[in-house]
């Protein structure tokens, strides 16, 4: 009889998942996260070699450690063929098989979707399919998200990934463990995980992707998909590139006056303690990012990318494991790092800062107060079910470009759960902010009489009402919006020299920099609709909750220019034709007319 095994590599922190898996003397490591560690000192406890390292896609949300890992322990790397990287690697194919030995067998099946060149393994023994590394494809009750990869391709992915599902379905047998990579709390995945585990059989019978048809799939998945956090944009390239191999030795130390001074010249500080213990008391301008919540995910998320930043840790352990966490997300070496007491962490005679935590029964008792401001920090997704009405929204990812949109007042900060706004407090309370973290669930909100709005019945259909998620629209019926005799005004948000390439006729000028920075809408603009456009369809979306919340009627493009290119629709280039601008630093606030230009 033979004998296989399949360990998993548990990341949590990402919400992913890696895996070793052979037989008695040999094994494949799928997906290796980048601390690759782990993964030898689990195959050395196995007392197998590492024959062959697989990567079921380029990584858009973490740092992968499969180079690396081949590197060092002489394996064969695997790579998709359809994968662009810019060292050595074995290029795989569907229909590809590699032998592990005793038995085992690895088969390459083709499943793009997730991204263009996605290949999912299926692990055979003695010819009989028994698991599939199904990477960021098929997912346990959901898919991975099509829309990492370019704009314009994100229908065409999503359809890709329809039948991919399918394939795998109608290919493999009913008993077949499906093992995915994301889906555990990762980005990657469309929804969360239905589970902790599954087989090909369950996922026939319930999956989305094989229940529903194409047309009805692909409009539900588009619809549901949520910000791409900001980081992702530097994972792919990495991984393409070949990551550097990690340093996990601690950082250089750093004393009070070396965090006051880093503090000073505008680096980010990041207490790792808890958030009770940080509201309680902290270094007056720190950041706080919790070692025990996603600390990588959100830190690298709102980190401006290459900035400094130092560790305070409560101890040497909690230290290292943040540097473990944080090396995944390509935020390789602190610049400084401190740990122990607080106390050693301020100069002589500096006070620590602090601010309160609260429940919701305690914000019920404060919410009619004029004086209180109640800031929703809650993905768009989260609160176009359920929010607090008149609250400000303002996701976590965002506030630190949006400070300067939050009313005066003692602002009581919400999330699902309390770790995003303690974030977010420690964000508003180094800004100079009176603020009050809420530390409860949301489901106590209407529990403590809170004017809870339920659900939107038509979440993209909704523009200039705040707290409800925007409308989009197509980049067609933005032309036609747009046009002369249309009803509304087309705002681009990118910045100048993308302007340069290239831009819609008619369009008016108005960088998202500049906006974000409270700089007004260009002279003629007020009143009037707005249709807002970018080069993806992520910045244009920031700007329609910005001027929601200013009370605009505004909807943004799907697919920014890339789809108004793709739909064949006309495109000017040159900074001082056709063009209004809006400027940043409002010279009289007026916009600049180009000679056939829209005029506001």
């Amino acid at each position: 009889m033979l004998v296989f095994f399949i360990d998993t590599v548990d990341v949590p922190g990402l919400g992913n998942r890696g895996y070793l898996a052979g037989g008695r003397e040999a094994a494949v490591v799928v997906d290796p996260p980048r601390d690759i560690d782990r993964i030898i000192a689990m195959a050395a406890r196995r007392v197998v070699r590492i024959s062959h390292v697989v990567e079921t896609h380029v990584h858009n949300d973490y740092v992968t450690g499969g180079l690396e890992l081949a590197r060092l322990t002489g394996a064969a790397y695997l790579v998709p063929a359809g994968a662009r990287v810019a060292y050595e690697r074995v290029p795989v194919g569907d229909g590809d098989t590699v032998d592990i030995g005793d038995g085992l067998a690895l088969r390459a099946l083709a499943t793009p979707g997730h991204t263009p060149h996605h290949t999912a393994y299926v692990l055979e023994e003695a010819g009989r399919a028994v698991a599939v590394f199904t990477g960021g494809s098929l997912l346990i009750g959901t898919v991975g998200r099509p829309d990492l990869v370019e704009p314009r391709l994100t229908e065409r992915l999503a359809r890709a990934q329809h039948a991919s599902v399918r394939r795998l379905a109608a290919e493999l047998p009913d008993q077949t463990a499906v093992l995915p990579t994301h889906g555990f709390g990762s980005f990657c995945s469309s929804g969360p995980a239905a589970g902790d585990a599954t087989s090909i059989g369950e996922q026939r019978a319930t999956n989305e992707a094989v229940t529903e048809d194409a047309d009805t799939f692909v409009a539900r998945l588009l619809s549901g998909l949520d910000d791409i956090p900001a980081y992702y944009a530097h994972m792919g390239p990495a991984n393409a590139a070949g990551p550097a191999p990690v340093d996990l030795t601690p950082p250089a130390r750093a004393d009070a006056d070396e965090i006051a001074a880093r503090l000073a010249a505008g680096e980010w500080v990041v207490d790792l303690r808890n958030r009770v213990a940080f509201a309680e008391g902290h270094v007056g301008g720190t950041f706080n990012f919790a070692a025990d919540g996603q600390l990588a995910t959100y830190l690298a998320w709102l980190l401006p990318w290459g900035k400094p930043v130092t560790l305070l840790a409560e101890s040497p352990e909690q230290l290292a494991a943040a540097q473990r966490e944080l090396v995944r997300v390509g935020i390789d070496r602190p610049a400084a790092a401190a740990t122990g007491p607080l106390a050693a962490w301020l100069r002589d005679g500096e006070r620590p800062r602090s601010f309160p935590r609260a429940t919701f029964a305690e914000l019920a008792t404060r919410a009619a107060d004029r004086a209180t401001v109640v800031l929703d920090v809650r993905r768009k997704s989260e609160r176009a079910r359920e929010h607090i009405a008149d609250s400000l929204h303002i996701p976590v990812h965002q506030l630190r470009d949006r400070l300067a949109e939050i009313p005066a007042g003692t602002v009581w900060v919400h999330c699902a759960g309390g770790m995003r706004a303690a974030i977010a407090a420690s964000l508003l309370d180094a800004a100079g902010r009176s603020v009050v973290a809420v530390d409860d669930g949301f489901n106590a909100a209407r529990e403590a009489g809170l004017p809870v709005v339920s659900g939107v019945s038509d979440v993209s259909g909704i523009s200039g009402v705040p707290g409800s998620a925007p409308a989009r629209i197509t980049a067609e019926q933005a032309r036609t919006r747009t046009a002369v005799d249309g009803d509304a005004v087309l705002l681009d948000v990118r910045e100048p020299e993308e302007w340069a390439a290239g831009h819609a006729p008619g369009a008016v000028l108005a960088p998202l920099s500049a906006l974000t920075a409270g700089a007004p809408l260009p002279q003629g603009l007020q009143g009037r609709p707005l249709v807002v456009i970018c080069r993806t369809g992520n910045r244009s979306r920031q700007a329609v909750e910005l001027l929601v919340g200013r009370r605009v009627d505004a909807v943004d493009v799907t697919g920014g220019m890339g789809a108004w290119a793709e739909a064949g629709l006309p495109v000017v280039a040159g900074p001082g034709d056709d063009n209004a601008v809006a400027n940043g630093a409002g010279d009289n606030n007026n916009a600049v007319a180009g000679d056939g230009g829209r005029t506001a």
